[in-house]
Protein backbone atom coordinates (compact mmCIF):
# COMPACT_ATOMS: atom_id res chain seq x y z
CA UNK A 1 0.00 0.00 0.00
CA UNK A 2 1.21 3.52 -0.70
CA UNK A 3 1.69 5.82 2.30
CA UNK A 4 2.77 9.46 2.32
CA UNK A 5 5.04 10.63 5.14
CA UNK A 6 7.01 13.77 5.78
CA UNK A 7 10.66 13.16 6.66
CA UNK A 8 13.21 15.91 7.19
CA UNK A 9 10.97 18.48 5.54
CA UNK A 10 10.30 16.44 2.41
CA UNK A 11 7.22 14.49 1.44
CA UNK A 12 7.83 10.85 0.51
CA UNK A 13 5.50 8.23 -0.90
CA UNK A 14 6.47 4.77 0.28
CA UNK A 15 5.08 1.39 -0.60
CA UNK A 16 4.80 -0.35 2.76
CA UNK A 17 2.26 -1.97 5.02
CA UNK A 18 1.00 0.00 8.01
CA UNK A 19 2.65 -2.36 10.49
CA UNK A 20 6.11 -1.82 8.97
CA UNK A 21 8.38 -0.24 11.59
CA UNK A 22 9.35 3.34 10.77
CA UNK A 23 13.00 2.30 11.16
CA UNK A 24 12.82 0.01 8.14
CA UNK A 25 10.96 2.61 6.09
CA UNK A 26 13.73 5.11 6.81
CA UNK A 27 16.65 2.73 6.26
CA UNK A 28 15.41 0.41 3.52
CA UNK A 29 12.90 2.46 1.53
CA UNK A 30 14.26 6.00 1.95
CA UNK A 31 17.95 5.02 2.21
CA UNK A 32 18.50 7.06 5.39
CA UNK A 33 21.06 4.96 7.24
CA UNK A 34 21.78 7.32 10.16
CA UNK A 35 19.02 5.90 12.33
CA UNK A 36 20.38 2.63 13.69
CA UNK A 37 18.85 -0.71 14.59
CA UNK A 38 19.95 -1.71 18.06
CA UNK A 39 17.56 -3.96 19.94
CA UNK A 40 14.24 -3.88 18.06
CA UNK A 41 12.37 -3.50 21.37
CA UNK A 42 12.66 0.26 22.14
CA UNK A 43 15.14 -0.47 24.94
CA UNK A 44 18.47 0.87 23.64
CA UNK A 45 17.51 4.15 21.93
CA UNK A 46 19.79 3.73 18.88
CA UNK A 47 16.76 4.23 16.61
CA UNK A 48 15.55 7.48 18.20
CA UNK A 49 13.95 9.96 15.78
CA UNK A 50 11.60 12.88 16.37
CA UNK A 51 7.89 12.81 15.60
CA UNK A 52 6.70 16.40 15.69
CA UNK A 53 9.74 17.24 17.82
CA UNK A 54 9.23 14.49 20.39
CA UNK A 55 11.63 11.55 20.66
CA UNK A 56 10.25 8.24 19.38
CA UNK A 57 11.74 4.78 18.91
CA UNK A 58 11.56 4.05 15.20
CA UNK A 59 12.04 0.31 15.71
CA UNK A 60 8.62 -0.05 17.37
CA UNK A 61 6.73 2.82 15.73
CA UNK A 62 4.54 1.36 12.99
CA UNK A 63 4.24 3.38 9.81
CA UNK A 64 0.49 3.65 10.45
CA UNK A 65 1.18 5.54 13.70
CA UNK A 66 3.19 8.27 11.94
CA UNK A 67 0.19 9.76 10.18
CA UNK A 68 0.76 13.45 9.45
CA UNK A 69 3.54 13.81 12.02
CA UNK A 70 6.77 15.38 10.84
CA UNK A 71 9.63 12.92 11.15
CA UNK A 72 13.11 14.29 11.82
CA UNK A 73 16.14 12.02 11.66
CA UNK A 74 19.81 12.48 12.49
CA UNK A 75 20.38 13.46 8.85
CA UNK A 76 18.48 16.72 9.41
CA UNK A 77 18.73 17.50 13.12
CA UNK A 78 21.72 19.79 12.46
CA UNK A 79 19.44 22.06 10.43
CA UNK A 80 17.73 23.12 13.65
CA UNK A 81 19.43 25.60 15.97
CA UNK A 82 19.34 23.21 18.92
CA UNK A 83 20.42 20.21 16.85
CA UNK A 84 23.35 22.17 15.46
CA UNK A 85 24.47 23.17 18.97
CA UNK A 86 24.20 19.58 20.16
CA UNK A 87 26.22 18.23 17.21
CA UNK A 88 28.89 20.91 17.67
CA UNK A 89 29.13 20.14 21.40
CA UNK A 90 29.38 16.41 20.63
CA UNK A 91 32.44 17.11 18.48
CA UNK A 92 34.04 19.62 20.85
CA UNK A 93 33.65 17.33 23.86
CA UNK A 94 34.78 14.33 21.79
CA UNK A 95 31.84 12.19 22.91
CA UNK A 96 32.03 9.46 20.28
CA UNK A 97 33.94 6.23 20.71
CA UNK A 98 32.43 3.51 18.51
CA UNK A 99 29.62 5.86 17.49
CA UNK A 100 26.87 3.31 16.99
CA UNK A 101 24.48 4.80 19.55
CA UNK A 102 25.33 8.41 18.90
CA UNK A 103 22.57 9.25 16.42
CA UNK A 104 19.99 8.20 19.00
CA UNK A 105 21.86 9.99 21.77
CA UNK A 106 21.98 13.24 19.78
CA UNK A 107 18.29 13.00 18.88
CA UNK A 108 17.35 12.46 22.55
CA UNK A 109 19.61 15.33 23.66
CA UNK A 110 18.14 17.71 21.08
CA UNK A 111 14.60 16.84 22.21
CA UNK A 112 15.61 17.43 25.82
CA UNK A 113 17.07 20.86 25.10
CA UNK A 114 14.02 21.84 23.08
CA UNK A 115 11.76 21.13 26.05
CA UNK A 116 14.20 22.03 28.87
CA UNK A 117 16.71 24.64 27.62
CA UNK A 118 18.75 24.63 30.88
CA UNK A 119 18.52 21.04 32.16
CA UNK A 120 19.70 19.89 35.55
CA UNK A 121 21.66 16.67 35.94
CA UNK A 122 18.39 14.99 36.94
CA UNK A 123 16.71 16.29 33.75
CA UNK A 124 19.58 14.92 31.68
CA UNK A 125 19.50 11.57 33.46
CA UNK A 126 15.75 11.23 32.94
CA UNK A 127 15.80 12.25 29.28
CA UNK A 128 18.80 10.10 28.39
CA UNK A 129 17.99 7.04 30.50
CA UNK A 130 16.54 5.12 27.56
CA UNK A 131 19.63 5.61 25.40
CA UNK A 132 22.34 3.06 26.07
CA UNK A 133 26.01 3.42 25.23
CA UNK A 134 28.13 0.28 25.31
CA UNK A 135 31.28 2.42 25.37
CA UNK A 136 30.00 4.19 28.53
CA UNK A 137 30.60 7.72 27.29
CA UNK A 138 27.90 8.97 29.67
CA UNK A 139 30.09 11.62 31.38
CA UNK A 140 30.97 13.08 27.98
CA UNK A 141 27.35 12.91 26.82
CA UNK A 142 26.31 14.88 29.91
CA UNK A 143 29.13 17.40 29.35
CA UNK A 144 28.12 17.87 25.71
CA UNK A 145 24.48 18.44 26.64
CA UNK A 146 25.51 21.00 29.23
CA UNK A 147 27.82 22.71 26.75
CA UNK A 148 25.07 22.86 24.12
CA UNK A 149 22.80 24.41 26.77
CA UNK A 150 25.44 26.97 27.71
CA UNK A 151 25.82 25.49 31.20
CA UNK A 152 29.11 24.99 33.08
CA UNK A 153 30.64 21.56 32.59
CA UNK A 154 33.21 19.49 34.42
CA UNK A 155 36.04 17.60 32.76
CA UNK A 156 34.15 15.21 30.50
CA UNK A 157 36.93 12.61 30.53
CA UNK A 158 36.59 11.92 34.23
CA UNK A 159 34.34 9.20 35.54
Amino acid sequence: MSVTIQVNGKTHKVDAEGDTPLLWVLRDLLDMKGTKFGCGMAVCGACTVHLDGKPARACVTPLSAVGKAKVTTIEAIGQTAIGKKVQEAWLQVDVVQCGYCQAGQIMAAAALLKSVPKPTDADIDAAMSGNLCRCATYPRIRAAIKQAAGLPTTDSREG
